[in-house]
């Protein structure tokens, strides 16, 4: 058997980066939010990196202070996947949608149009809304938590359903005897739940890889369940090795009880990067990166470690009495970290650009110093890959793969090449068209 490799990704929101302050960085158009060029551009950087896919999240409203910061935004994921998909030849692409507010048959047609359009390179990141900004935004209320997931399991098995009422070999096109289709395996589903329905069938033949491949984000509670009965990738969010690593087991064993075989799933851990020749440089990177927010994010990490910290002063270290008071909280799986970065002495200002109350894990230094992170987790089991958040696309995503995955390659842990031409291929999980027989 071949040693067991990782897994990259990247998300792509904006043209500009996840840092909230990329979009005023040196070298970065201010117009880039809406370049679907550069966009394909840093798609195409990530395919030169050999990256197994990009990630396409999505907020469908206001969040934050749109004054100063252009958010976390994605245009439209299945829009600017086709743009990617018509820019790029290998790479593959994950694109979130929500089960909430689209019906089935949508969901069905415009993913397999898209994996039509890449050869067999699409995924859907399946999610349920769960933001009553968002709902607000279609006129709607959300309904009650377990209606959400019901409705979801049901448009789940729709989609894949739809999926496969085109069978592999109902297209003929056989231009010489004039036969295009067998109308005999093209049959509709007559699929009906308690939330939503479809007669069917889709008009759409199969990909490369047959169908779309089922991503899920989150991994636990009632998404775990969605994960271990239908995904073949999990968009993690956690803090510690530990945490990551119980999240994966508890997939695993999901998977297998549920008739799946658990090497199907794979786990990917996110990771915010922040790279310069050292960790100083790197540190001077994300404080100018970040402008005027140090007083703003000192408060919220005073919140974190039960500590006043809103006028502390930022560049100093903190006080003995402070550390002494300050205490994790339970609640904050961030916190610990945060205490021990300050416990090391640096200043407040430096503890808070370590990334500390970023939403994942950050690594704030040298390109050697992710490598050794990524190595670190992948080989404690603690994920099977990673989606990568670089600060900047135009500076901060070519050092990852101009510096780090040459580092990954010659440890052993990230492939030489695409192996394949389509996504699953590229996760190296099994084919599958139509619903999954062994959950009916």
């Amino acid at each position: 058997m071949p040693p067991r490799q990782m897994l990259l990704a990247m998300s792509v929101g904006n043209g500009y980066g996840t840092q909230p302050g990329a979009w005023r960085w040196p070298g970065v158009g201010p117009e880039d939010l809406t370049s679907f060029d550069a966009i394909v551009r840093h798609a195409q950087t990530a395919e030169r990196g050999k990256f197994q896919f990009l990630f396409m999240p999505d907020f469908q409203s206001v969040n934050g202070d749109l004054a100063s910061d252009p958010q976390q935004l994605t245009m439209e994921p299945m829009t600017m996947a086709a743009a990617i998909a018509r820019g790029t030849k290998r790479i593959g692409m994950v694109a979130t949608g929500s089960t909430t507010f689209t019906e089935p048959f949508n969901l069905a047609r415009q993913f397999k149009a898209l994996d039509l359009m890449s050869h067999g390179r699409m995924g859907w990141n399946v999610v349920p809304t769960s933001n009553p900004v968002i709902a607000a935004n279609y006129g709607r209320e959300l309904p009650p938590r377990i209606e959400k997931y019901e409705r979801l399991h049901e448009v789940v098995q729709i989609v894949q359903a739809l999926w496969g009422s085109w069978e592999r070999d109902a297209w003929i096109h056989d231009q010489a005897s004039g036969r295009f289709t067998n109308p005999d395996k093209i049959r509709p589903i007559n699929l009906r739940g308690r939330h939503v329905g479809s007669a069917g069938p889709l008009i759409l033949p199969p990909s490369e890889q047959g169908q779309p491949v089922i991503f899920q984000a989150g991994g636990t509670g009632a998404g775990g369940e969605v994960a271990a009965r239908y995904a073949s990738g999990v968009i993690g969010a956690v803090f510690s090795i530990e945490e990551a690593r119980a999240q994966r087991m508890a997939l695993r064993a999901a998977a297998e009880h549920a008739g799946r075989d658990p090497d199907e799933i794979k786990f990917f851990a996110g990771v915010q990067t922040t790279l310069a020749s050292d960790r100083r440089a790197a540190l001077d990177r994300r404080i100018k990166m970040s402008g005027d927010a140090s007083e703003q994010r000192a408060g919220y990490l005073g919140q974190m470690l039960g500590i006043p910290l809103g006028s502390a002063a930022l560049d100093e270290p903190l006080a003995p009495a402070q550390l002494a008071a300050a205490r994790p909280s339970q609640h904050d799986p961030r916190s610990t970290k945060a205490l021990e970065i300050a416990k090391e002495g640096w200043t407040l200002r430096d503890v808070l650009a370590h990334g500390v109350i970023d939403y994942h894990p950050s690594v704030i230094g040298a390109p050697t110093e992710l490598a050794d992170h990524l190595q670190q987790w992948f080989e404690a089991e603690a994920a099977d890959g990673f989606w990568l958040n670089p600060d900047v696309y135009e500076d901060g995503l070519p050092p990852i793969v101009d510096e780090v995955v040459p580092m990954l390659q010659e440890r052993g842990l990230f492939h030489l090449d695409y192996a394949g031409a389509t996504l699953r291929d590229h996760l190296g999980v099994p084919a599958q068209y139509g619903r999954d027989a062994r959950l009916a």
